[in-house]
């Protein structure tokens, strides 16, 4: 993954993007600037605006044109499987470590190539400008 993919990120997500409701292990869990550590190839954590978290499941296709859906949703965790087209699908669960942290398991197939790992996200703020947001 090439550093400038890593830190575009996904200030903006396609209007069209379909999503999942949002899951009630997200219901204390607010948007702002999070900060991301753990991705391949990320050598430092990265910032990031981010107006709905739920946003953060699919973190391997930011920016892609997504369909999302709820899999399992309880407690402190959710599942959430996504699909985007040619551009592959993936299966995300984000487990809810306290409303300012959270573990984003992701894992399945982008540009037909596989992925799996864990990242790290960490609320650490309000944003400056307008965060980017999943469409409801």
């Amino acid at each position: 993954m090439q550093k400038g993919v890593i830190l575009a990120f996904m200030t903006v997500l396609p209007a069209t993007a379909l999503v999942a409701a949002q899951p009630s292990a997200l219901a204390n869990v607010a948007g702002g600037l999070w900060e991301i550590s753990g991705a391949p190839g990320m050598h430092a954590p990265v910032r990031q605006c981010v107006g709905n978290v739920l946003a953060l499941a699919q973190y391997e296709h930011r920016g892609r044109n997504c369909s999302r859906s709820v899999i399992s949703d309880n407690g402190s965790a959710t599942k959430i499987n996504y699909k985007c087209g040619p551009a592959g699908f993936g299966e995300t669960e984000l487990e809810v470590i306290t409303p300012r942290s959270l573990r984003i398991s992701t894992q399945g197939i982008s540009d037909q190539q596989p992925f799996n790992y864990v990242l790290q996200a960490r609320r650490v703020g309000e944003c400056t400008k307008a965060p980017a947001s999943a469409p409801h």
